[in-house]
């Protein structure tokens, strides 16, 4: 059977290493977090800036011959990207390599890729006053084409019209990818000025996951990705719930031929709570697997949605429903929702309901742990949150969970937002 150490965290200066040395896996996987709170004025840089960390480096000016490199190591990965985790805005940076230890060669692609890695964090291609104006400007394309994508997707597209209204005003609101009227506006000089600041003070994590010698990985880290130290970062903020007798219904209108009905509930339970195993139970029976009372009683008993799921948002104490319609269906839908949401705080759960989505929960963890990245994902949520919660935590955690804890965390939660993006005219 596979051998997995405990993962180990190493402190250095500017950043946090956390090894997961394991033998599951014949590749290597690097994944670079890169977090600080959204803010307005730099939401659209900073996804930017994600994308030109991808586009060019000092030995490796453009992605040609990044591709190239790449190619040489023996088809290893790399991307970049930006997201969201509650009011932090993440670039993450990550690449998979074949492990050398299973190549008749032996090239050394360890050390390459932190090589490699090191330079696209800490020598992206600039003339020391600004980035690279074809790369930024090549990159500004595919961020614009990135932000349109969301209006395509009509899904996406309602969910972040739900997350704008329901938590107007807040940093939540804003999205990842930034603002499109916003990415022509962004000079060479401008965003590179912004990379300093990034680099100087954001709160860095560096994960390594695969069969490695744990000590080595840390001294070719320390050697090749050097920081200053940085301020302490600043402490996720605890949800506000402002309780609302009546909840906000938000209509638009686009050329649609199906609708998209989203409801968005708040709680005051986060990641960190100890209650928050009980809110995954919770959600899970109210909408996250194909068991749960949404997608049996909207979807299959009703036929009234093409699909009916719910979600936890993590660290800001919410949950999503989002299902699709037919538009003449939205009172009928809107009212089965809350149905289903009352025999959730009504206790009207069987205990088959409440030991399927418990397994199902279960699996789902050690599925994510069969996959580096998701084992990674998984981890740098705890970290994000504050805490320290291992898998094993995890599941435990889960399996503890009682019908009465899952009365009680369903006492937390109410209807905030309703949104419905329906055909024009109807």
């Amino acid at each position: 059977m596979a051998k997995t150490k405990e993962p180990r965290v190493v402190s250095s200066n500017g950043y946090t290493l956390h090894l997961l040395e394991t033998e599951k896996y014949k590749t290597t996987t690097f994944s670079i977090q890169i977090k600080r709170k959204i803010e307005e004025e730099n939401v659209t840089k900073r996804a930017l800036l994600a994308q030109v960390l991808k586009a060019g480096t000092e030995s490796y000016p453009s992605s040609l011959h990044i591709h190239r490199l790449l190619e040489d190591m023996y088809g290893a990965g790399f991307v970049t990207s930006v997201g969201k985790k509650g009011e932090y805005q993440i670039i993450t940076i990550r690449m998979d390599v074949s492990n050398e230890k299973f190549l008749l060669d032996q090239t050394p692609l360890l050390e390459q890729s932190i090589s490699f890695l090191g330079e696209v964090l800490l020598n992206p291609l600039t003339d020391g006053e600004k980035f690279d104006e074809t790369n930024v400007k090549k990159e500004k394309r595919v961020l614009k084409q990135k932000i349109q994508s969301i209006y395509d997707d009509k899904m996406r597209f309602a969910n972040k019209r739900l997350i704008e209204e329901m938590f107007k005003g807040d940093r939540y609101a804003l999205h990842a990818f930034g603002k499109e009227d916003e990415v022509d506006g962004i000079s060479a000089e401008e965003l590179y000025q912004y990379y300093r600041d990034v680099i100087e003070n954001d709160e860095i994590d560096i994960y390594v996951v695969g069969d490695i010698d744990g000590d080595q990985v840390t001294d070719l880290i320390q050697s090749k990705v050097q920081l200053s130290s940085r301020p302490n970062p600043e402490k996720m903020s605890a949800p506000v719930i402002n309780r609302k007798d009546q909840e906000n219904v938000i209509f638009d209108e686009q050329d649609v031929k199906q609708g998209k009905l989203h409801m968005g509930y708040r709680t005051s339970i986060t990641y960190s709570d100890p209650n928050y195993y009980a809110m995954q139970v919770f959600n899970g029976i109210f909408g996250g697997f194909s068991h749960s009372k949404l997608f049996i009683n909207v979807r299959e008993k009703a036929s009234l949605a093409y699909y009916a799921v719910s979600r936890v948002e993590s660290h800001v104490g919410a949950i999503f429903v989002m299902s699709g319609i037919e538009f003449k269906n939205y009172e009928q839908a809107v009212s089965i929702i809350r149905e289903q949401m009352d025999k959730m705080k009504n206790g009207d759960i069987s205990d088959g309901e409440l030991a399927q989505t418990k397994e199902m929960l279960r699996n789902q963890i050690l599925e994510s742990v069969d996959n580096p990245n998701s084992w990674v994902d998984l981890l740098y949520h705890s970290k994000v949150a504050g805490i320290d919660r291992s898998i094993d935590e995890w599941i435990e955690g889960i399996q503890a969970v009682t019908m009465q804890d899952v009365l009680e965390v369903g006492n937390t939660v109410t209807l905030d937002t309703i949104y419905f993006l329906k055909g024009e005219g109807q």
